[in-house]
């Protein structure tokens, strides 16, 4: 018996577990996904899922760079 059913092509999340919400653009400071699209995400078909990665890189400028924090201690 194969185990097809567990090789999906899909694409997987880009969660970096680095979960925090930035308080004025309301996208997470790990992944630069909305609320919605995480929650979403496991709903979402393969066409939804591939537009928002696509989206993700041009998001990553909008968050200003912060001193510190949970980022900067997983760094060391």
């Amino acid at each position: 018996m194969k185990d097809d059913v567990w090789k999906r092509d899909e694409i997987a999340s880009p969660c970096v577990k680095l979960c925090v919400v930035h308080p004025e653009e309301r996208i997470c400071v790990g992944c630069y996904r909305t609320i919605d699209e995480i929650s979403q995400w496991s709903k979402l078909s393969h066409e939804e899922r591939a537009a928002v990665m696509a989206e993700l890189p041009a998001r990553a400028p909008r968050l200003q760079k912060r001193r510190g924090g949970r980022l900067a201690r997983l760094e060391r």
